[in-house]
């Protein structure tokens, strides 16, 4: 059955099948490079938590985008917890290494973990514009 879904995708142009998500892990994130239509690889991603006592972002995780431009690892379930989160990625490397210039040297994108549930936050980018949005 396998065999026969994989031929379905690869002949109807679905070359790339992958989960977005590790079910060991809360948090997933993925880009797309909008300006020549692929995934942005080796893009280095730093999670924070926002400590409420203490006033201040601490840094949960630090990973590098795979060649698919995914990081599916985000948050172990055993030790994570609700609260506000944000996302730091660092473009500019991306962008210097393609020869390209950059408007944004970093993007940092906040949101809100509100219960257990798996979170995909992706963004779209080009050198002078990014977007996010919730993904599944």
């Amino acid at each position: 059955m396998k065999k026969y879904i994989l031929l379905f995708l690869v002949a109807f142009g679905f070359t790339h099948f992958s989960m977005a998500q590790d079910n060991q892990y809360l948090l997933s994130t993925h880009i797309l490079d909008i300006s020549v239509g692929k995934p942005a690889a080796n893009v280095t991603v730093e999670l924070y938590k926002w400590n409420v006592i203490k006033d201040t972002w601490e840094r949960k995780g630090k990973s590098t985008t795979d060649e698919n431009g995914r990081i599916t690892n985000f948050l172990d379930k055993q030790n994570s917890h609700p609260g506000t989160y944000k996302l730091v990625f660092f473009t500019q490397e991306y962008f210097k290494r393609k020869g390209v210039q950059t408007f944004y040297p970093l993007i940092e994108v906040s949101f809100e973990m509100l219960n257990t549930e798996h979170y995909h936050v992706p963004i779209t980018l080009s050198p002078f514009g990014y977007s996010t949005y919730r993904g599944s």
